[in-house]
Protein backbone atom coordinates (compact mmCIF):
# COMPACT_ATOMS: atom_id res chain seq x y z
CA UNK A 1 0.00 0.00 0.00
CA UNK A 2 1.71 3.30 -1.42
CA UNK A 3 0.97 6.38 0.63
CA UNK A 4 -0.86 8.07 -2.54
CA UNK A 5 -2.81 4.96 -2.16
CA UNK A 6 -3.94 6.08 1.84
CA UNK A 7 -4.06 9.68 0.84
CA UNK A 8 -6.34 9.44 -1.76
CA UNK A 9 -8.51 6.16 -1.70
CA UNK A 10 -8.49 5.23 2.18
CA UNK A 11 -9.77 7.48 5.32
CA UNK A 12 -9.14 7.24 9.03
CA UNK A 13 -11.50 7.74 11.41
CA UNK A 14 -9.41 9.62 13.32
CA UNK A 15 -12.50 11.04 15.89
CA UNK A 16 -14.39 9.36 18.63
CA UNK A 17 -17.43 10.42 17.53
CA UNK A 18 -17.36 10.44 13.83
CA UNK A 19 -15.99 6.34 14.38
CA UNK A 20 -18.82 5.41 16.82
CA UNK A 21 -21.36 6.77 14.67
CA UNK A 22 -19.81 4.89 11.66
CA UNK A 23 -19.60 1.63 13.54
CA UNK A 24 -24.13 2.24 14.24
CA UNK A 25 -24.66 2.92 10.90
CA UNK A 26 -22.63 -0.82 9.54
CA UNK A 27 -24.76 -2.47 13.52
CA UNK A 28 -28.21 -0.73 11.49
CA UNK A 29 -27.27 -1.89 7.85
CA UNK A 30 -26.12 -6.01 8.61
CA UNK A 31 -28.98 -6.21 10.64
CA UNK A 32 -31.62 -5.09 7.74
CA UNK A 33 -29.75 -7.47 5.67
CA UNK A 34 -31.10 -10.74 7.58
CA UNK A 35 -34.28 -9.30 7.06
CA UNK A 36 -33.73 -9.06 3.20
CA UNK A 37 -32.12 -12.66 2.50
CA UNK A 38 -35.85 -13.34 4.27
CA UNK A 39 -37.73 -11.16 1.31
CA UNK A 40 -35.41 -12.64 -1.16
CA UNK A 41 -36.48 -16.35 0.29
CA UNK A 42 -40.03 -15.22 0.09
CA UNK A 43 -39.94 -14.69 -3.56
CA UNK A 44 -38.01 -17.53 -4.66
CA UNK A 45 -34.81 -15.91 -5.09
CA UNK A 46 -32.99 -17.83 -2.40
CA UNK A 47 -33.45 -21.19 -1.20
CA UNK A 48 -34.03 -21.73 3.00
CA UNK A 49 -30.28 -23.33 2.95
CA UNK A 50 -29.11 -20.55 1.22
CA UNK A 51 -30.93 -18.04 3.69
CA UNK A 52 -29.78 -19.95 6.33
CA UNK A 53 -25.90 -19.99 5.13
CA UNK A 54 -26.38 -16.07 4.07
CA UNK A 55 -27.51 -15.28 7.70
CA UNK A 56 -24.56 -16.92 9.35
CA UNK A 57 -22.29 -15.29 6.85
CA UNK A 58 -23.96 -11.65 7.93
CA UNK A 59 -23.83 -12.66 11.37
CA UNK A 60 -20.18 -12.86 11.41
CA UNK A 61 -19.90 -9.90 9.36
CA UNK A 62 -22.08 -8.04 12.09
CA UNK A 63 -19.57 -9.08 15.50
CA UNK A 64 -16.44 -8.78 13.05
CA UNK A 65 -17.62 -4.53 13.01
CA UNK A 66 -18.76 -4.89 17.01
CA UNK A 67 -15.04 -6.39 17.57
CA UNK A 68 -13.76 -3.41 15.38
CA UNK A 69 -16.04 -0.77 17.37
CA UNK A 70 -14.99 -1.97 20.75
CA UNK A 71 -11.07 -1.80 19.69
CA UNK A 72 -11.47 1.96 18.33
CA UNK A 73 -14.11 2.95 20.77
CA UNK A 74 -11.89 5.55 22.47
CA UNK A 75 -10.04 6.60 19.00
CA UNK A 76 -9.72 10.37 19.71
CA UNK A 77 -9.12 10.44 22.97
CA UNK A 78 -5.48 11.04 25.10
CA UNK A 79 -5.09 6.81 26.02
CA UNK A 80 -1.61 7.67 25.86
CA UNK A 81 0.90 6.15 22.78
CA UNK A 82 -0.54 6.80 19.71
CA UNK A 83 -3.13 3.93 18.90
CA UNK A 84 -3.71 5.26 14.95
CA UNK A 85 -7.01 4.95 13.49
CA UNK A 86 -9.74 2.48 11.71
CA UNK A 87 -8.88 2.85 8.05
CA UNK A 88 -12.06 2.48 5.64
CA UNK A 89 -12.04 2.21 1.52
CA UNK A 90 -13.97 5.99 1.26
CA UNK A 91 -13.64 5.55 -2.77
CA UNK A 92 -14.86 2.09 -3.63
CA UNK A 93 -16.85 0.41 -0.94
CA UNK A 94 -17.46 2.30 2.40
CA UNK A 95 -16.26 -0.75 4.65
CA UNK A 96 -13.01 -1.45 6.58
CA UNK A 97 -9.81 -1.96 4.46
CA UNK A 98 -8.60 -5.54 4.36
CA UNK A 99 -6.10 -5.18 6.44
CA UNK A 100 -8.26 -4.12 9.62
CA UNK A 101 -9.59 -8.15 9.26
CA UNK A 102 -6.31 -9.74 8.84
CA UNK A 103 -4.93 -7.41 12.23
CA UNK A 104 -7.98 -8.79 14.10
CA UNK A 105 -7.57 -12.51 12.51
CA UNK A 106 -4.32 -12.40 14.19
CA UNK A 107 -5.29 -10.94 17.74
CA UNK A 108 -8.12 -13.32 18.04
CA UNK A 109 -4.99 -15.99 18.04
CA UNK A 110 -3.79 -14.11 21.01
CA UNK A 111 -6.83 -12.96 21.98
CA UNK A 112 -6.55 -16.04 25.19
CA UNK A 113 -3.33 -14.88 26.33
CA UNK A 114 -4.27 -11.21 26.17
CA UNK A 115 -7.46 -11.68 28.51
CA UNK A 116 -5.67 -13.48 31.09
CA UNK A 117 -3.08 -10.95 31.61
CA UNK A 118 -6.25 -7.85 32.09
CA UNK A 119 -8.32 -7.29 34.88
CA UNK A 120 -12.05 -7.78 35.01
CA UNK A 121 -14.55 -5.96 33.75
CA UNK A 122 -15.71 -5.44 36.91
CA UNK A 123 -12.16 -4.65 38.31
CA UNK A 124 -11.57 -1.94 35.18
CA UNK A 125 -15.18 -0.01 36.25
CA UNK A 126 -13.92 0.04 40.15
CA UNK A 127 -10.89 1.61 39.16
CA UNK A 128 -12.94 3.84 36.94
CA UNK A 129 -15.07 5.00 39.83
CA UNK A 130 -11.96 5.38 42.06
CA UNK A 131 -10.50 7.63 40.08
CA UNK A 132 -13.30 9.56 39.19
CA UNK A 133 -14.22 10.31 43.17
CA UNK A 134 -10.83 10.20 44.32
CA UNK A 135 -8.66 11.81 41.86
CA UNK A 136 -11.81 14.02 40.52
CA UNK A 137 -10.45 12.98 37.32
CA UNK A 138 -11.73 11.29 33.73
CA UNK A 139 -10.05 7.79 33.69
CA UNK A 140 -9.56 7.79 29.76
CA UNK A 141 -7.14 5.54 29.95
CA UNK A 142 -8.83 2.93 32.10
CA UNK A 143 -11.90 3.36 29.85
CA UNK A 144 -9.16 2.52 27.07
CA UNK A 145 -7.90 -0.38 28.98
CA UNK A 146 -11.57 -1.44 28.82
CA UNK A 147 -12.36 -1.00 25.96
CA UNK A 148 -9.41 -3.57 24.97
CA UNK A 149 -10.66 -5.93 26.93
CA UNK A 150 -13.98 -6.29 25.46
CA UNK A 151 -12.46 -6.16 21.44
CA UNK A 152 -10.49 -9.46 22.89
CA UNK A 153 -13.78 -10.64 25.01
CA UNK A 154 -15.61 -9.94 21.05
CA UNK A 155 -12.67 -12.45 19.28
CA UNK A 156 -12.66 -15.18 22.06
CA UNK A 157 -16.29 -15.50 21.07
CA UNK A 158 -15.96 -16.62 17.62
CA UNK A 159 -18.21 -16.65 14.73
CA UNK A 160 -16.91 -13.66 13.28
CA UNK A 161 -16.45 -13.17 9.32
CA UNK A 162 -12.52 -13.46 8.04
CA UNK A 163 -10.42 -12.58 5.26
CA UNK A 164 -10.67 -16.30 4.38
CA UNK A 165 -13.70 -18.30 6.04
CA UNK A 166 -13.03 -21.65 4.56
CA UNK A 167 -15.86 -23.78 2.57
CA UNK A 168 -18.05 -25.70 4.36
CA UNK A 169 -20.33 -28.90 3.06
CA UNK A 170 -23.77 -29.25 3.80
CA UNK A 171 -26.15 -32.05 2.19
CA UNK A 172 -28.85 -31.52 0.34
CA UNK A 173 -30.23 -35.09 -0.96
CA UNK A 174 -29.24 -37.89 -3.08
CA UNK A 175 -30.73 -37.36 -6.58
CA UNK A 176 -30.57 -41.51 -7.07
CA UNK A 177 -28.29 -44.15 -5.40
CA UNK A 178 -25.03 -42.99 -6.98
CA UNK A 179 -25.20 -39.61 -6.47
CA UNK A 180 -24.94 -37.04 -3.70
CA UNK A 181 -26.32 -33.55 -3.83
CA UNK A 182 -24.41 -30.83 -1.47
CA UNK A 183 -24.14 -27.27 -0.95
CA UNK A 184 -21.21 -25.96 -0.54
CA UNK A 185 -20.43 -22.90 1.11
CA UNK A 186 -17.18 -20.51 1.56
CA UNK A 187 -16.17 -16.48 1.70
CA UNK A 188 -13.33 -14.53 1.49
CA UNK A 189 -13.27 -10.27 2.44
CA UNK A 190 -11.76 -9.14 -0.82
CA UNK A 191 -8.83 -7.13 -0.29
CA UNK A 192 -8.63 -5.92 -3.99
CA UNK A 193 -12.43 -3.96 -3.48
CA UNK A 194 -12.35 -4.00 0.46
CA UNK A 195 -15.55 -5.88 0.15
CA UNK A 196 -17.22 -9.22 1.61
CA UNK A 197 -18.20 -11.82 -1.09
CA UNK A 198 -19.70 -14.89 -0.76
CA UNK A 199 -20.07 -18.42 -2.67
CA UNK A 200 -22.72 -21.05 -2.69
CA UNK A 201 -21.97 -24.34 -5.01
CA UNK A 202 -24.54 -26.37 -5.70
CA UNK A 203 -22.87 -29.99 -7.10
CA UNK A 204 -23.52 -33.87 -7.34
CA UNK A 205 -21.26 -36.24 -6.04
CA UNK A 206 -20.24 -39.28 -7.80
CA UNK A 207 -17.36 -40.39 -5.75
CA UNK A 208 -16.95 -43.56 -3.80
CA UNK A 209 -16.57 -41.96 -0.60
CA UNK A 210 -19.04 -38.61 0.35
CA UNK A 211 -17.17 -35.42 0.03
CA UNK A 212 -16.81 -34.29 3.28
CA UNK A 213 -15.96 -37.72 4.58
CA UNK A 214 -13.49 -37.95 1.76
CA UNK A 215 -9.86 -37.41 3.43
CA UNK A 216 -8.38 -37.28 0.03
CA UNK A 217 -10.49 -34.59 -2.34
CA UNK A 218 -12.31 -32.43 0.16
CA UNK A 219 -8.96 -30.94 1.66
CA UNK A 220 -8.15 -30.95 -2.04
CA UNK A 221 -11.25 -29.23 -3.08
CA UNK A 222 -11.13 -26.61 -0.02
CA UNK A 223 -7.82 -25.89 -1.19
CA UNK A 224 -9.07 -25.28 -4.55
CA UNK A 225 -11.78 -22.87 -4.24
CA UNK A 226 -10.24 -20.73 -2.27
CA UNK A 227 -7.41 -20.34 -4.28
CA UNK A 228 -10.12 -19.26 -7.16
CA UNK A 229 -11.91 -16.97 -4.49
CA UNK A 230 -10.84 -13.96 -6.46
CA UNK A 231 -12.62 -11.37 -7.85
CA UNK A 232 -11.27 -10.58 -10.93
CA UNK A 233 -11.82 -14.59 -12.07
CA UNK A 234 -15.30 -15.35 -13.79
CA UNK A 235 -17.57 -17.85 -12.84
CA UNK A 236 -17.41 -20.23 -15.48
CA UNK A 237 -13.94 -19.70 -15.02
CA UNK A 238 -13.92 -20.96 -11.49
CA UNK A 239 -16.57 -23.52 -12.43
CA UNK A 240 -14.75 -25.43 -15.40
CA UNK A 241 -11.52 -25.15 -13.55
CA UNK A 242 -13.33 -27.21 -10.58
CA UNK A 243 -15.17 -29.90 -12.84
CA UNK A 244 -11.61 -30.22 -15.02
CA UNK A 245 -10.03 -30.85 -11.66
CA UNK A 246 -12.58 -33.50 -10.02
CA UNK A 247 -13.79 -36.22 -12.20
CA UNK A 248 -16.54 -37.27 -9.85
CA UNK A 249 -17.53 -33.81 -8.68
CA UNK A 250 -20.22 -32.10 -10.85
CA UNK A 251 -20.52 -28.32 -10.19
CA UNK A 252 -24.48 -27.62 -11.41
CA UNK A 253 -24.99 -24.24 -10.04
CA UNK A 254 -22.42 -21.32 -8.43
CA UNK A 255 -23.12 -18.12 -6.91
CA UNK A 256 -21.41 -15.40 -6.14
CA UNK A 257 -22.99 -12.64 -3.73
CA UNK A 258 -21.03 -8.73 -3.37
CA UNK A 259 -22.05 -7.45 0.17
CA UNK A 260 -21.42 -3.57 -0.56
CA UNK A 261 -20.63 -1.38 -1.84
CA UNK A 262 -22.13 1.02 0.45
CA UNK A 263 -22.72 4.55 0.02
CA UNK A 264 -23.26 7.43 2.58
CA UNK A 265 -22.89 11.15 2.08
CA UNK A 266 -21.04 11.38 5.66
CA UNK A 267 -18.23 9.30 5.32
CA UNK A 268 -18.29 7.78 1.54
CA UNK A 269 -16.68 9.77 -1.73
CA UNK A 270 -18.21 7.42 -4.54
CA UNK A 271 -19.25 9.35 -7.69
CA UNK A 272 -22.79 9.00 -9.47
CA UNK A 273 -26.20 9.53 -9.22
CA UNK A 274 -26.42 7.80 -5.40
CA UNK A 275 -24.20 10.31 -3.99
CA UNK A 276 -26.05 12.90 -5.60
CA UNK A 277 -29.13 11.21 -4.10
CA UNK A 278 -27.34 10.65 -0.45
CA UNK A 279 -26.75 14.38 -1.03
CA UNK A 280 -30.25 15.63 -1.81
CA UNK A 281 -32.03 13.30 0.68
CA UNK A 282 -30.74 15.16 3.93
CA UNK A 283 -31.24 12.13 5.59
CA UNK A 284 -30.62 12.28 9.61
CA UNK A 285 -28.08 10.24 11.52
CA UNK A 286 -28.46 6.71 10.94
CA UNK A 287 -30.85 6.98 7.54
CA UNK A 288 -27.55 8.51 5.39
CA UNK A 289 -26.68 5.23 3.43
CA UNK A 290 -27.48 2.67 0.86
CA UNK A 291 -26.13 -0.75 0.03
CA UNK A 292 -25.66 -2.77 -2.98
CA UNK A 293 -25.99 -6.42 -3.55
CA UNK A 294 -25.37 -8.01 -6.72
CA UNK A 295 -25.39 -11.79 -7.51
CA UNK A 296 -23.62 -13.63 -10.17
CA UNK A 297 -25.10 -16.89 -11.28
CA UNK A 298 -23.86 -19.37 -13.17
CA UNK A 299 -26.25 -22.77 -13.69
CA UNK A 300 -25.08 -26.07 -15.53
CA UNK A 301 -27.46 -26.05 -18.54
CA UNK A 302 -26.51 -30.32 -19.19
CA UNK A 303 -23.80 -32.77 -18.70
CA UNK A 304 -21.80 -34.20 -21.70
CA UNK A 305 -19.28 -37.53 -21.81
CA UNK A 306 -15.85 -37.11 -22.44
CA UNK A 307 -12.78 -39.45 -22.84
CA UNK A 308 -10.21 -39.45 -19.86
CA UNK A 309 -7.13 -41.65 -20.88
CA UNK A 310 -7.40 -45.03 -23.09
CA UNK A 311 -10.05 -46.40 -22.07
CA UNK A 312 -12.65 -44.63 -19.39
CA UNK A 313 -14.79 -41.86 -19.78
CA UNK A 314 -16.04 -38.70 -17.50
CA UNK A 315 -19.22 -35.96 -17.17
CA UNK A 316 -18.44 -32.76 -17.98
CA UNK A 317 -20.51 -29.56 -17.61
CA UNK A 318 -21.73 -27.62 -20.58
CA UNK A 319 -22.38 -23.84 -18.77
CA UNK A 320 -25.28 -21.42 -19.53
CA UNK A 321 -24.32 -18.43 -20.45
CA UNK A 322 -26.02 -15.01 -20.39
CA UNK A 323 -27.63 -15.24 -24.15
CA UNK A 324 -28.82 -11.58 -24.43
CA UNK A 325 -26.49 -9.25 -26.56
CA UNK A 326 -23.88 -11.62 -26.29
CA UNK A 327 -23.29 -10.54 -22.43
CA UNK A 328 -22.46 -14.63 -21.81
CA UNK A 329 -18.78 -14.48 -22.72
CA UNK A 330 -18.31 -10.98 -21.27
CA UNK A 331 -19.56 -11.59 -17.44
CA UNK A 332 -19.34 -15.54 -17.40
CA UNK A 333 -22.57 -15.80 -15.93
CA UNK A 334 -25.79 -17.10 -16.45
CA UNK A 335 -27.36 -13.95 -14.91
CA UNK A 336 -26.67 -11.01 -13.09
CA UNK A 337 -29.13 -9.47 -10.67
CA UNK A 338 -28.58 -6.21 -8.77
CA UNK A 339 -30.09 -5.24 -5.25
CA UNK A 340 -30.49 -1.74 -3.24
CA UNK A 341 -30.73 -1.59 0.20
CA UNK A 342 -31.84 2.14 1.59
CA UNK A 343 -34.07 3.97 4.20
CA UNK A 344 -37.09 4.90 3.44
CA UNK A 345 -36.13 8.95 2.79
CA UNK A 346 -33.63 7.98 0.49
CA UNK A 347 -35.91 5.72 -1.37
CA UNK A 348 -38.34 8.87 -2.33
CA UNK A 349 -35.70 10.97 -3.51
CA UNK A 350 -34.27 8.26 -5.27
CA UNK A 351 -37.84 7.77 -6.99
CA UNK A 352 -38.66 11.20 -7.70
CA UNK A 353 -34.74 11.60 -9.44
CA UNK A 354 -35.42 8.16 -10.88
CA UNK A 355 -31.88 8.13 -12.82
CA UNK A 356 -30.77 6.29 -15.54
CA UNK A 357 -29.38 2.64 -14.58
CA UNK A 358 -31.80 2.30 -11.53
CA UNK A 359 -34.88 0.06 -13.80
CA UNK A 360 -33.63 -2.82 -13.37
CA UNK A 361 -31.81 -2.40 -9.78
CA UNK A 362 -34.58 -4.38 -6.80
CA UNK A 363 -35.15 -2.05 -4.35
CA UNK A 364 -35.66 -3.01 -0.69
CA UNK A 365 -36.50 -0.53 1.51
CA UNK A 366 -36.09 -0.08 5.18
CA UNK A 367 -39.17 1.87 6.81
CA UNK A 368 -39.41 4.31 9.84
CA UNK A 369 -40.00 1.18 12.33
CA UNK A 370 -37.55 -0.78 10.71
CA UNK A 371 -39.59 -3.52 8.38
CA UNK A 372 -37.90 -4.28 4.77
CA UNK A 373 -40.51 -3.81 2.01
CA UNK A 374 -39.08 -5.03 -1.68
CA UNK A 375 -39.94 -2.23 -4.39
Amino acid sequence: MTDDVTEWDFRGLRDTFLSRRYFRKFETITGHLVQVTGAMRAEGALTRPEVKVLSRYLLGLTYSFRALSMKYLMIGRDTGPVFGSMLMDKRDSGFPVGTELLVMANDAQQAGRHLGNMPSTEQYKDDMIRMIIGERAIPTRLQFALSQRLYYEELARGDLFWVRNDPECQWLGNPDEDRRRFLLHWAVYDSQVNLPVVYLMELEDTGRIALPKDEARWPRAQAHLMAQSLDALKLVTIARGFDEDFDDLHPKRLRRIHVGPMYSHAFTEQTGPLREVLEEAHAPEGQDWALAWTEEELESERAVEERSGWFSRVEREVFALDPFGGRGAETGATRTARSLILPQRVFQVLAEKNPPGFEDVRKFVVGPQGQVLRY
